[in-house]
Order: C-alpha cells, then structure tokens, then sequence
C-alpha cells in the first residue's frame, strides 16, 4: 500500500515500507573521563565517577555513576539516561499515532520508573520500566483511543525494540 509522504521525499519505485526498514542510522557521541584526582584508579576510592558526553553542535551533559556506585547525584547517570531514552522514544512515537489518528494532544508528560536489580556480585540488569503518562486531550470522545495507541507506540520504539526487559505503560488520558 502506497502512503503519501508528508516531508517532501520522493517515492521511488520500490515500496516505502521496504526502503524505510533499509536504512541504517549511525550515532556518535564522545565519553571523556573527568575523574581522575593525580592518582588515576590506583585505588577504587581515589578516583571520581565524573565523565562527559559531548555530541557534536549539541551541549555537554556532566555524567557521573548514581549514588550507590560513589557517584554524584547532581549529574545524569547511565540508568537516568536510559530510562529517559525509553520515555522519549515512546512519547514521540505516540505524538506521531496521535496525529495520524485524529487524536488531539495538548500536553504530554510522563514520570517513567526503572527498577535495577544488582547481583552479588555488583552486576545487575534492569528488570523492567513502567511508563507513566499523563496525556491531555482536546476532547473526551478521544479518550479511548488516546489510551489505546500507547501499545502501538510501544510496537514502534526504537529504544524499546533493543531492551531485553519488560517495559510497561500506565497511561492516563484526561480532557483539558
């Protein structure tokens, strides 16, 4: 089934589906270490958890391991990053099977939970995501499907297609 684009792309003659699942999409981004104190990691506490990523024409983010890892709180953490990236993925996703369906949003804001389980060890996983979202809508009759094309969204997430754990969602969909 042929589909209009709406970016100003020209079909060609294979089908869109096809060329769009044929594309490869690279991302780069430096990870600089800015925690050595003078004694590099001569011993597990002489040195910070303090890194840099930098993404070229985008600002810095000041990293660092969370708290239990000796981390500074005031800084993103990996976990922070990565349940963030769910969320984000997902809200966009669904902002674009609103707007295909007729489905109004307004305002759109999501506290998603991930919950890490460490081993004995000191390894871990995360064990599952809970998204969160809070949609509001421009009219009651949309409520339902407001609530249903979170699943679909879901199906779409390119971050949530690379995890090897359960995310969830519990949305709620209001008039405002």
């Amino acid at each position: 089934m042929w589909r209009k684009l709406k970016l100003g792309l020209k079909h060609t003659s294979r089908n869109y589906n096809t060329h769009v699942m044929s594309r490869k999409h690279s991302y780069t981004s430096t990870v600089t270490w800015t925690g050595n104190n003078g004694q590099g990691t001569t011993r597990y506490d002489a040195y910070e958890r303090s890194h840099t990523l930098s993404i070229q024409g985008k600002p810095d983010l000041l990293c660092s391991s969370d708290k239990p890892f000796r981390g500074d709180v005031s800084k993103y953490n990996p976990e922070d990053m990565l349940v963030a990236s769910i969320s984000s993925c997902h809200m966009l996703w669904y902002l674009h099977m609103c707007a295909e369906a007729g489905v109004i949003v307004t305002a759109y804001v999501d506290n998603p939970v991930g919950t890490l389980v460490q081993d004995a060890d000191g390894g871990g996983r995360f064990e599952e995501v809970v998204l969160h979202p809070l949609v509001t809508v421009t009219d009651a009759s949309m409520i339902a499907r407001a609530n249903e094309l979170h699943e679909a969204a879901h199906k779409k997430c390119f971050i949530a297609n690379s995890c090897n754990f359960p995310i969830k969602q519990e949305p709620k969909a209001v008039v405002g």
